[in-house]
Order: structure tokens, then sequence, then C-alpha cells
């Protein structure tokens, strides 16, 4: 029998136990993260981990990223131990210290039966959470069975999201009606939003249950929506659904609740708005899609996250887009400098930096940005090299720039990595021909327009680029240059002469085997240009199912398809098939 000291020292235990609320403190140490403060956050989920499912799910969220922002092997290795000491607990017997304590306080059988309730559903949405975790970790090795492994555990987190939306769903709307009756039986002053309604479960509780859900269900919807069609088929073996609008309110509600996860599904709208749409053209319009949106988010948050890198990020990445260049640059060396001690937000920033330094053909500063990626990044040096090499030649250092084409084949390292090979092949041609000027700024010319930025040059800077592609008289690229000058009449607008552009890089056959992109691209050009009339939206349509069925094995395919796909997908949406 414990004598009075140790039953004082129990009270003080229990007490503070009662006082910890885990829900908020996850949420605390997840705005920490954000704000800059990555090594506070890891040490206070760690010096709670062991005390609820909660706070180790949030020392395991902070190992996973870590991992994800080295892609270091041993990181990698460590994430995966943590997520799977997370789901033991999880599905363990042992609720943790916290848990345990709040279940021997006195409590009336229904709060016991509602604290039963959040915490079981609570568990089952960690559990789905880690899975999908180290589902993402098995498809970073890129191995067959990797693939098919993380598929499998995949289905299986998808099953746990659905299952437990569709739970959470069902009591909120008992709640509701419940409240409501029992409202209107009491004063208006009486009304408590905390009280016990169904189960004991409390309102609050489950919103904030909801937005934990709502995250990894919203995220489901969004990834599944952007998969390429000719992979959908195995997608829809594997049932999972991809319901682009559920996925975003879904992300919307978990970013306006109590959750911990809340902050996240902030961070994963301002990429979807501010990186996806761009890149895929996934409304089936051009870069400005969402960008309301995303500066609404922006604001909105401003007061809690006024320092953090990440969010700055974020706002550079909404200049970019606005084409208010300057101010972007400026945001991104701001981030830099408030990530003076997260090595891989940094390299985050300068890639951006690397990337406004060329769209302003400031060729020597996104030298000096990519050269640094290629030494510090662990990411893809091959990539990196590809980069620095054109900035440099372009800059008008051709022999420092043959010296780095000679590096990117001792860095190719990912065979099945269409980024890579791209670079590979490039580097290449450019070491054997021995590069001009010209050559580098067709390069780089090239990548912007691959990687969608093109529309956030401005005028004068197109005109440049004009100029540029005008000179060169190379017939192994004359193709490509038709392609890139079609693009950037389009930016300017000028219809006639970008479907003139277009068709010449389409019966580009000389060409063919150095650019195989660009027969398809120069199709999926045209058919989006004839999309926008009226009178010629067949003859668009024809061309884009073109582009999709008569060309496969080039570069940038999936690419391509995912943006085929959601042009004809908008297309549905104005004139039903």
């Amino acid at each position: 029998m414990a004598g009075p000291e140790q039953q004082q020292q129990q009270k003080q235990v229990e007490e503070k136990a009662e006082r910890i609320d885990d829900a908020e403190l996850a949420l605390q140490g997840i705005n920490m993260l954000l704000n800059n403060g990555f090594k506070e956050s890891d040490e206070l989920f760690r010096r709670y981990r062991t005390q609820s499912p909660l706070m180790s799910f949030g020392a395991s969220f902070v190992s996973f990223l870590n991992a994800m922002m080295t892609f270091e092997e041993e990181k990698m290795q460590t994430a995966c131990d943590d997520l799977r000491t997370t789901e033991k607990l999880c599905e363990s017997d042992n609720a943790g210290v916290i848990e345990t304590i709040r279940n021997k306080i006195k409590k009336s059988d229904s709060q016991r039966s509602g604290v039963v309730v959040v915490d079981r559903l609570q568990r089952q949405i960690i559990v789905a959470d880690c899975q999908v975790y180290l589902a993402v970790l098995s498809f970073v090795k890129q191995e067959l069975s990797a693939y098919i492994k993380g598929g499998w555990i995949l289905r299986k987190a998808w099953k746990m999201y659905n299952k437990c939306h569709s739970d959470i769903s069902q009591l909120q709307e008992t709640c509701q009606r419940r409240s409501s009756v029992h409202q209107e039986s009491l004063p208006t002053d009486n009304a408590n939003h905390n009280a016990p309604v169904e189960n004991g479960v409390t309102a609050e509780a489950l919103d904030r249950l909801k937005g934990s859900v709502s995250f990894g269900y919203g995220l489901f919807h969004l990834c599944i929506s952007m998969v390429p069609p000719h992979l959908l088929k195995i997608i829809n073996l594997l049932g999972f659904p991809g319901d682009r609008l559920q996925g975003l309110a879904s992300l919307m509600y978990a970013s306006e609740s109590k959750d911990m996860k809340a902050p996240l599904a902030t961070l994963a709208l301002l990429w979807y708005h501010t990186v996806v749409l761009p890149f895929f053209a996934l409304d089936g319009s051009d870069t400005h899609a969402g960008l309301l949106e995303a500066k609404g988010i922006l604001q909105r948050k401003s007061v809690v996250y006024p320092n953090s890198s990440l969010f700055m990020f974020f706002k550079g990445r909404v200049q970019r887009l606005e084409c208010h260049i300057n101010s972007a640059l400026a945001s991104f060396h701001d981030a830099l400098e408030l990530a003076s001690d997260q090595r891989e937000i940094q390299h985050v920033c300068l890639y951006e930096i690397g990337w406004c330094s060329m769209i302003e053909m400031s060729f020597e500063d996104a030298f000096r940005s990519f050269e640094r990626l290629k030494n510090e990044s662990r990411w893809s040096q091959c990539y990196y090299a590809y980069l620095t090499g054109v900035c440099q030649g372009a800059a008008g250092d051709l022999d420092g720039a043959s010296g780095v084409f000679k590096d990117v084949q001792k860095l190719f390292k990912r065979k099945n990595n269409q980024i890579e090979q791209f670079a590979l092949k490039r580097a290449e041609r450019l070491r054997k021909i021995s590069p001009t000027r010209e050559l580098c700024i067709l390069g780089v010319i090239e990548v912007l327009y691959l990687w969608k930025a093109l529309p956030n040059c401005s005028s004068s800077k197109l005109q440049m680029m004009n100029q540029v592609l005008q000179s060169l008289d190379d017939a192994s690229c004359r193709g490509l240059k038709h392609l890139l000058l079609g693009a950037i009449h389009k930016c300017h607008g000028n219809m006639k002469d970008a479907v003139q552009s277009f068709q010449m890089a389409a019966r580009d056959e000389y060409g063919r085997q150095i650019n195989s992109y660009v027969q398809p691209y120069s199709f999926y050009e045209l058919g989006c240009v004839l999309l926008a009339k009226p009178e010629t939206v067949g003859k668009g349509r024809s061309l884009l199912l073109q582009a999709k069925e008569d060309f496969t094995g080039y570069d940038f395919e999936n690419r391509l398809h995912v943006r085929i796909h959601s042009a004809l997908a908008s297309l549905k949406e104005v004139v039903p098939q």
C-alpha cells in the first residue's frame, strides 16, 4: 500500500498529465518547426514521444521530414524505425502515460466512453499516416519491388482514412442533430461547444479529429487526381479515388482545424496552388491559376508565421508567378537568410534564385546558385551540373561550361530518372559539338519552356530570347528552335505566329532523334491554341489525342500526358462529350 508521500507524488503527476493537452502540444511543436525552430521542435516531440501516440507521431514526422530533405540513407532508415515504433505504440494496449492517467482520473461513464472513442480514432489515423510516410520512403528507392510494396501499403492506408473519415462524419452529423435539439431546450447563454453530445465525445474533439483525418484523406484525393492517365488503370485496381475538388476541400478543412496537421495542410495547399497547378496546367489555363487562393492563405497566416522561411518561400513563388521577379528574388533571399540552420530549405531557396535569375537572363547569378547546389545538394547533382553548365556558357565562360558538361556523365546516377536522362543527353551533345554562347542560351530557354517558366518572363526578356533563337541556324535544333519561338509568340499573345512556329516544329523530322519530345509537344501546343476558339475546338481536341496516342518513348512523356489529360478534362467540363 502506497504511503502518503507516494500518493502525493502520484497526485502531482496526475495533475500535470491533466494539464498536458497533447493535441495542443503537438500543434505547438509543428508551429515551432515552421517558424524555423526545427531543432526545438524535434526536442519537444522526443521529450514526450513515449507519453502519447500523438507526440510519438510528431517525433516520427520530424524524423521523416529530415529524411526527405536530405535523402541520406542513414536518416531514411531512422525515419522508418521511428514510424514503425509509433505504429506499434498505436496498435498496443499501452496507451502511454498521459492517456493512462487521464483514464484513471474519476470521470463519468459517458466521459470515459468519449475518451476511448477519440483515442481509437486518433490511433487509426496515426497508423494510416505512418503507412503513407513508410510508402513514400519505399518509393524513394525507385525499385520495382519497392513500388509494389509501397502501393499495397498505400492501399491499406487509404482504407483506414476512408473508414475514419466516414465514422467521424457520421458522429458529427449525430452530434449536430442532438446538439440542436439540446440547445433548443436551453437558454442561449448555456450552450456549450464542449458539452458531451454523443458517447461522451465533444463536438470540439470531433472537429479536431476530422481535421486530422482530412489531411491524409485530402492529399490522397489530390495526388491521385494528378496521376498520368496510362497509370490510372493500376490506380483503380488498387481502389484509389481521385477527386481533386474533394481533396482541396478536405485540405482546406484540415488547415482551419486545431489539429497538429493544420499547418501541414496549409503548406500542402500553398504547394498545390504555387507549384503543382502552374507546372502541370491542371486547370486548363496557365500560371496564374490558384494565385488568389495562395495570396489569401499567406495573408491569413502571416500573423502565426511572421518569420517562417517556408512561408517566405511561398510568398516568393506567388511573386514569381505574378512576374514580379525582383520582389520574388528579395523574398527568396530573405527565406535563405531565415533558414540559416536548415540546409535543405536553403537549397530550395537557392534553386528558386537560380530560376529567377534565368528568367531575368542574369546568367552569372544563376550559375552561382546552381554551382552551389551541384556541390552541396544530394538530390540530383547531375541535373544541377547541367544547369550550371548552360548558365556558365550563356554568361560567356565556354571553357568552364565544357568542363562542367564532362562532370555530368560522372554525376549521372539515377538511370530511371527522366530529368537526369535529359540532362545527360543534352550535356553530351554540347560537349561533343563544342558549345557556343547561343547554344547555351538555347539550353536555358529550353528548360524555362519545359518547366513552364516562360510565362513568368517580361516582354523585354522574351524579345531578347527571340533574337537569340532567330540567329541560330543549326539544322539539328531547328525543330526545337521553332517550338520555343512558338511558345514565346504565345506568351506575347501573337497566336498567328505561334501557330506557324508550332506547325514548323511539328513537321521537323531531321532533329527528331536528338529532340524526341519536340513533335508531341508541338502537337499539344497547337491543340491548346485551337481549343481557345469555338470553331476550332474539334481540330484542337484531335491534335491533343494525336500527341497522346501517336508518340511514345520521348523525353518527359509522363509530364505531357498529365497536361493533355488536364486539357481534355477541362474541355469536357465546358463541352460535355
